[in-house]
């Protein structure tokens, strides 16, 4: 199981990615550098939340997931 700290490194890693494709696709559209940007931070702070309850909610399904033995040698 993750821990709390990793869930949130790799929510703010991947949402550094996320928010500049979504603020150069609205850069692309609109032509507005301060929109885009605006734009960009809505969409990180909406999905940032988001995707940490989505991550903690996988890790808590069986589904898919190897049992590892108690003990290996």
């Amino acid at each position: 199981m993750d821990s709390h700290v990793r869930t949130i490194v790799k929510t703010l890693s991947w949402r550094f990615v996320a928010t500049l494709i979504t603020f150069t696709v609205a850069w692309l559209i609109t032509g507005k550098l301060t929109f885009a940007a605006e734009i960009g931070l809505a969409d990180t702070i909406i999905k940032l939340g988001a995707y940490y309850f989505h991550e903690r909610l996988w890790i808590r399904m069986k589904f898919g997931k190897l049992i590892r033995p108690e003990y290996e040698i």
